[in-house]
């Protein structure tokens, strides 16, 4: 069993891959959820996060925010994409009680010393919390099993600009901060994760599933679909599921493959800001510092996703306002 702290800005596929965690107890000791700004605001990320938790069946896992902006440049969200609570199209309802008032980089500086045994900071945002954290407290990377980091292109191109995926680019200061720690350090790339298409057939096999889980996840996924066509104007009606791969990587890694390798992020250049600087080949001289992964088998995911996902059977939770 791996002791995980997620940090996340919940964000719909921030959603699924919290939903696939909570989910497996058997391999995720989930000691919290920290959140950041990112697809949202950090306070609304918050938020959702804990709607997220409660209606998986754990309000007892400690949520926290952060960091409500990167480290040096101004705060742009997804909301364009993700709507403006970052969630929209969910119906569950929305915590009324306030935000505990514990800043998200002082609970994973705590909870990394107080760890028995070293914690995976699993990151599903920009990376601003945990270069705070390993700046405000240098001794913490020997308590850190592994950072594991969805983002980062190399074959595919950004997301979000020709060269640089969202998370990396929404604060590239802080993830040069992360990648020049010296932790031991995973690259989920989208090179791999963009093969995580979830589309009309798989939704229709996670809604028959019957499961409280699943449902939520088609919601969510279905929504995420149709404003994919609203915001860029075409089809087909399918998006890649980058945050939950992350999840599934913990819980079978043999579904994806990579290699160590050496990776910079370019943070000066306003052109290539946020990109991932991937040294296959050596011709750098430097040392690897990274596990980049950029090969996944899509189907083997898909099924444990969705097995993973129908595990649970109580009923969902109802809500009387809607995100």
């Amino acid at each position: 069993m791996r002791r995980v702290i997620i940090d996340c800005d919940p964000g719909h596929d921030d959603a699924v891959a919290l939903l696939l965690a909570i989910a497996s107890p058997e391999a995720l000791d989930i000691v919290g959820v920290t959140t950041v700004a990112g697809n949202i605001d950090v306070a609304q990320a918050e938020r959702n996060a804990r709607a997220i938790c409660a209606a998986a069946g754990r309000p007892d896992i400690p949520v926290r925010a952060g960091c409500a902006r990167p480290l040096v440049n101004p705060f742009r969200d997804a909301s364009d994409f993700h709507g403006k609570t970052g969630m929209d199209g969910w119906t569950l309802a929305l915590p009324t009680e306030p935000a505990h008032p514990e800043h998200a980089v002082d609970f994973i500086i705590a909870a990394l010393r107080a760890a028995e045994a070293p914690v995976t900071l699993v990151c599903l945002g920009p990376l601003t919390n945990i270069a705070v954290a390993l700046v405000k407290d240098p001794t913490l990377a020997g308590s850190i099993e592994e950072i594991i980091v969805a983002g980062g292109a190399r074959r595919s191109g950004g997301n979000v600009t020709p060269c640089a995926t969202f998370n990396l680019a929404c604060d590239p200061h802080a993830a040069h901060v992360v990648f020049e720690s010296g932790c031991r350090l995973t690259a989920l790339s989208f090179d791999a994760s963009s093969r995580i298409i979830v589309g009309p057939d798989e939704l229709a096999r996670l809604r028959a599933r019957n499961a409280p889980d699943a449902f939520l996840t088609y919601d969510i996924v279905s929504f995420f679909n149709r404003r994919r066509i609203e915001v860029y104007g075409y089809g087909p009606d399918q998006t890649a599921l980058t945050d939950p791969c992350l999840i599934v990587y913990l819980l079978k890694p043999n579904l994806f493959a990579g290699r160590q390798v050496n990776i910079m992020i370019e943070h000066r250049s306003e052109l290539t800001s946020g990109m991932t600087v991937v040294d296959v080949l050596g011709v750098t001289g430097r040392a690897p510092n990274a596990l980049w992964i950029d090969e996944v088998d899509r189907d083997g995911v898909l099924r444990l996703m969705e097995e993973v996902l129908s595990r649970r059977s109580a009923p969902v939770l109802a809500g009387a306002q809607a995100i």
